[in-house]
């Protein structure tokens, strides 16, 4: 699903910055030494350096995936005050709210803007091994919402 959003984001205008967690042999974060390191420092200036963040996780036993829940670990505070969308995978219909203590973390301890529309979608909509269409539109719809959203809100930053 997270490639699918490629099209409509570049149409968007703005600039793509793509993080594959897979590409990064990651630390598990230890809240202390990790920080220091280049590769870290490297993600949070990435993050920090975005108008907005549309994060794509798989769900695993109701919740995030402990990969993703790592990433924020580690770049911490570079989310302060970011727009944050999510796409989220799941293998049933019965966890659709389970990045919602994700979001709520995000927005209480970092501020962060939640997109109040998600893109949650199960095997159910993956007939054939190809994607519905409906989910297509929904990822197109997410995509629009976030840089709108990013948008008004670099255009009016708070305080002003």
């Amino acid at each position: 699903m997270a490639q699918h959003l490629r099209a409509p984001l570049e149409n968007a205008g703005g600039t793509l910055d793509w993080i594959d967690l897979r590409d990064h042999d990651l630390p598990l974060c230890d809240g202390a030494a990790v920080y220091a390191r280049p590769d870290v420092h490297g993600l949070a200036r990435r993050v920090r350096d975005a108008d907005a963040l549309i994060l794509a996780l798989p769900i695993y036993n109701y919740d995030g995936n402990a990969a993703a829940k790592n990433f924020i670990e580690l770049t911490g505070k570079a989310w302060l005050g970011k727009t944050v969308s999510f796409v989220c995978s799941a293998g049933g219909r019965g966890s659709f709210m389970s990045v919602m203590p994700l979001a709520n973390s995000l927005m209480l301890d970092f501020r962060c803007l939640v997109v109040p529309r998600f893109v949650y979608a199960d095997d159910h909509d993956f007939p054939d091994g190809r994607m519905a269409p409906a989910v297509g539109q929904r990822l197109i719809d997410l995509a629009h919402e976030t840089t709108r959203i990013a948008a008004a809100l670099k255009a009016a930053p708070v305080g002003t």
